[in-house]
């Protein structure tokens, strides 16, 4: 079980701060909710806690594992499908998954893809929010502001994309 001042990602939501822990009663039974705080977008989320495994709920990443984490995707070949419905079912999978490496993965792939051919709308979307799920994770762990995390980010995936 999470605590206050806990930092986690929510898969497809990203990294934030558990703000609080509150109890509510839902048929009859008090269970324990997290309040999170979402840096990127400002957002506030009450999770289960009894859900939260489930969920995919995990603590983020310390500074130095963030970096090579998404260092390391940038050698790996791409591999997405040219049909638009697999590619976009296969990289949604990925960001629901709630690992760094797949939604790094997913930015990535998006990003070279947007440079050589671009995107439809939709993928354009899937993109945003694989990066605001990245940059989520970097603002708490290297406790910097969003341009900041956007600088390393652009930095990290210029050298390899």
């Amino acid at each position: 079980m999470f605590s206050k001042g806990d930092k986690i990602v929510y898969p497809l939501y990203g990294a934030g701060v558990i703000e609080d822990l509150e109890e509510k009663e839902m048929d009859g039974n008090i269970q324990t909710y997290y309040v999170l705080r979402i840096p990127v977008g400002n957002l506030k989320i009450m999770i289960s806690a009894g859900k939260a495994e489930s969920l995919g709920i995990r603590e983020i990443y310390a500074k130095d594992e963030i970096l090579g984490i998404i260092s390391s995707i940038i050698g790996e070949p791409i591999d997405m499908p040219e049909n638009w419905n697999q590619r976009y079912k296969e990289n949604m999978e990925r960001i629901k998954s709630g690992k760094l490496s797949e939604v790094a993965l997913v930015f990535r792939n998006l990003l070279v893809r947007e440079r050589e051919r671009g995107l439809s709308t939709a993928e354009k979307k899937m993109m945003t929010t694989a990066k605001q799920i990245i940059l989520s994770e970097l603002i708490l762990s290297q406790d910097v502001e969003k341009a900041r995390a956007e600088e390393i980010l652009a930095e990290t995936f210029e050298n390899g994309c």
